[in-house]
């Protein structure tokens, strides 16, 4: 990382800053560019940091999927715009988790209700949320297993 004194390293901020987001964007490889697409989402982090979205059974970004589904993702929060004197020093504080993984298709009905549950929780849905067979038979849930990532502050 450029810009070590902006690092965080503690894994509560960085889960905090997990919590607090509404969005994660994920890139995936297009040609003739990246194809960048925000997501709501659910997360675990036990032995190793997960992301969990929902989606429909077709469309672009699951056919991108197929053919390659190692991905960039970027979560932040906190903007806070910083003006000055010299159109130089303006600035934005910000705080973000920015890293890479692998997605794959989560198949089974236990698998689909664990994550679904999981992005549920991230919003506070009241309650045990429930699913009928055929919202899960419909929905696509991806899991994003993370290989590298980092976070930073300003």
């Amino acid at each position: 990382m450029r810009r070590a004194d902006r690092e965080i390293k503690e894994r509560l901020e960085i889960e905090q800053i997990l919590a607090q987001a509404d969005v994660c964007r994920i890139a995936l490889n297009a040609d003739p560019a990246p194809y960048i697409v925000p997501l709501n989402f659910g997360y675990e982090w036990n032995d190793q940091l997960r992301f969990y979205f929902h989606c429909a059974s077709v469309g672009r970004k699951l056919e991108l999927l197929k053919v390659n589904p190692h991905v960039g993702f970027e979560v932040d929060i906190a903007h806070v715009l910083l003006t000055a004197e010299s159109a130089c020093d303006w600035g934005m504080k910000y705080k973000s988790v920015i890293g890479t993984g692998v997605i794959t298709s989560l198949e089974t009905e236990k698998e689909k209700v664990h994550a679904l549950d999981l992005i549920m929780a991230h919003y506070k849905f009241p309650g045990q949320p429930s699913y009928s067979e055929g919202m899960l038979r419909a929905v696509r849930v991806l899991c994003l297993e993370v290989t590298d990532f980092s976070s930073k502050a300003r």
